[in-house]
């Protein structure tokens, strides 16, 4: 790429709701502070890329179509500008860019703006990667998540986890690693039993227990609020963990006798992602066992259909190697 030239890349673009295409933009000529990334994996969030791909996304500020969605991608710095702290050759995590040329037809929004094979965004926003971790780098999103909502003061660590989705099994297996008594995993879902590493996955109606200390949702099912109330012990609380498109309510009365207590665990910050890069390094969290799919980007309709239709796929990784 040379400094000042528009460039054109493949990217993934939502024109609307299930109108997915691989198509072509402009990239937007970088800056002293910003790399150019040649992305070799992108992740699909089933949370909220699939309310982008469905129509269902809460309405908030910028959001529009057409768009590029993907906040999950890892790739090669293939320019780097002298004021970007990076190097040509780094592997790095890309968090989503808004790198995008307006069209003949309008604005194209970077939402979050990961999935294509080209990116152009600040190198403070990067985080260096090892190589070695290929497709399992586009995860760190999700384990910075994971971590995000067990660190902090004052928390207390899952004793049961709602969900055996990647981010379940994330806050389950971090929570093995902090040493903690392992967590017992709801999931209705008997295909999703498998892959436990130090913990038990149940059905709910198999668990008779109701003075839980501390339950994560990694569902993101809102009307399993009041369920939860009965399953805590008094004082207990409970992690909303997963991301909620209807409205979260609950009876009064059972949470008042349980003096329940509602937390809501929001995306990562940046302390998270160098701690999570940290134990996945040293090989305290593995990322084992997380992908189950993936498609080479020319596939992209049919990859986000079985994403989000196919309650096998755990995560579906978009390969962009070989795709110019």
């Amino acid at each position: 790429m040379l400094r000042g030239v528009i460039v054109k890349t493949n990217a993934v673009i939502l024109s609307g709701p299930k109108n997915l295409s691989l198509g072509q933009l402009s990239l937007t000529p970088p800056g002293a502070a910003d790399a150019v990334i040649q992305i070799a994996h992108s992740g699909i969030s089933t949370g909220t890329e699939r309310l982008f791909w469905s129509g269902t996304m809460p309405p908030f500020p910028g959001m529009g179509y057409p768009l590029v969605p993907g906040y999950e991608a890892a790739g090669e710095v293939v320019e780097a500008g002298p004021e970007s702290g990076l190097r040509v050759g780094d592997h790095v995590f890309v968090p989503g860019a808004n790198c995008f040329e307006a069209t003949e037809e309008g604005p194209v929004r970077g939402l979050f703006g990961a999935a294509s094979r080209m990116l152009v965004t600040p190198g403070a926003r990067l985080t260096r990667i090892d190589r070695g971790l290929g497709a399992q780098g586009a995860l760190l999103a999700l384990a910075a998540t994971a971590r995000h909502a067990l660190a902090g003061f004052d928390r207390a660590l899952p004793d049961l986890i709602v969900g055996h989705g990647v981010l379940g099994r994330l806050l389950a297996r971090l929570t093995v690693a902090a040493g903690a008594p392992p967590p017992t995993v709801w999931e209705t879902n008997l295909a999703r039993h498998g892959g436990a590493e130090g913990y038990e996955v149940i059905l709910p109606d198999d668990d008779p227990r109701r003075d839980y200390g501390a339950i994560y949702d990694a569902s993101g099912a809102a009307d399993l609020l009041n369920s939860l109330i009965g399953r805590i012990r008094k004082g207990g609380e409970v992690v909303l963990a997963g991301f909620y498109t209807a409205p979260i309510s609950f009876a009064f009365p059972p949470a008042f006798m349980k003096e329940a207590r509602f937390r809501i665990a929001a995306e990562w910050a940046a302390d998270d992602m160098v701690a999570t890069r940290q134990l996945i390094e040293s090989g305290t969290l593995s990322l084992n066992g997380l992908i189950t799919h993936t498609q080479p980007a020319a596939a992209v309709s049919a990859a986000y259909q079985t994403a989000f239709m196919d309650s096998n796929c755990l995560k579906m990784i978009i390969d962009w190697k070989g795709h110019a």
